[in-house]
């Protein structure tokens, strides 16, 4: 629930500590990969610092947590699909953040938009 706020206001403080201090975010097949929560929180400080806020739609990927992520349309009213984001936790932190494309949100039943 803490994530799904964060994402929805652009807390990345709130995100940022939610993570690991050895944390990864990945982004396949894009070759980024960030290890570390400073790294990481400067990966997402760039991203919320665009003003993009998302609502993340809950499901699953292997067992794990995941969401699909949608972002606001201001002029079309409209939530378009922004990716699929895949959780690794350890205890009650997140140890991976794995960002895929649209591509693989059909197969867990997630829609191209959603109504904001």
């Amino acid at each position: 629930r803490h994530l799904t706020e964060a994402y929805a206001t652009g807390d990345v403080n709130a995100i940022i500590s939610l993570l690991t201090e050895d944390v990864w975010l990945t982004m396949p097949p894009v070759p980024f990969e960030y290890q570390g929560r400073d790294v990481a929180g400067r990966a997402l400080s760039l991203l919320f610092g665009r003003g993009l806020r998302y609502r993340l739609v809950a499901t699953r990927a292997n067992g794990q947590p995941a969401f699909g992520l949608y972002v606001n349309d201001p002029r079309s009213g409209v939530l378009h699909a922004n990716g699929l984001m895949v959780l690794t936790l350890a205890g009650d932190r997140i140890s991976a953040l794995a960002r895929f494309d649209n591509s693989n949100l059909a197969r867990f039943g997630l829609p191209r938009t959603l109504d904001a």
